[in-house]
């Protein structure tokens, strides 16, 4: 372990899992921010890219809330990567439509995530790499597929998609 976690023979996985993911948020911002780029930004972009879908949507995809989306759009059609239009199947509905700057800046923006993750996982010997990522995907899917219901919320981390 590390200095900052008790050793008392179990393994932390929270501390591991909690560690893990703000360090690997961390590396993204800095790399996505190399574009002018947030990881929610990214997230959007990508998630918006060929098919229409709202901001709810693509809010719930990204776990963000209202606030956070309508900050994040505004940012998207500052830099001219996205707009807000009419959807073509609801009148009432508002879509996030990627721009052709947009496009291009959704594909450069995956290419840094795809070799962010291809560097982090690069740093395990080639069995490890695929052994942890299904066993992630396992507990994606089973025991930790959805969040307990608690009297005391937890604040949800934030995906750094």
């Amino acid at each position: 372990m590390t200095a900052l976690t008790p050793d008392h023979g179990a393994t932390d996985l929270s501390f591991l899992l909690d560690h893990t993911g703000h360090v690997l948020r961390t590396r993204m911002a800095a790399a996505l921010g190399e574009i002018g780029l947030t990881a929610r930004m990214h997230c959007v972009l990508v998630h918006a890219r060929g098919e229409e879908r709202t901001q709810a949507q693509l809010a719930e995809i990204g776990g963000m809330d209202k606030t956070t989306m309508v900050v994040t759009v505004d940012a998207l059609e500052r830099a001219g990567l996205a707009e807000r239009k009419p959807s073509s199947t609801d009148r009432r509905a508002r879509i996030i439509a990627v721009t052709g700057e947009g496009e291009k800046t959704a594909e450069r923006s995956q290419e840094i995530v795809d070799g962010v993750h291809r560097e982090v996982l690069g740093a395990l010997p080639d069995g490890e790499r695929d052994v942890l990522v299904r066993a992630l995907h396992r507990l994606v899917d089973g025991v930790l597929a959805v969040p307990v219901e608690s009297p005391r919320p937890v604040r949800r981390a934030r995906r750094s998609e």
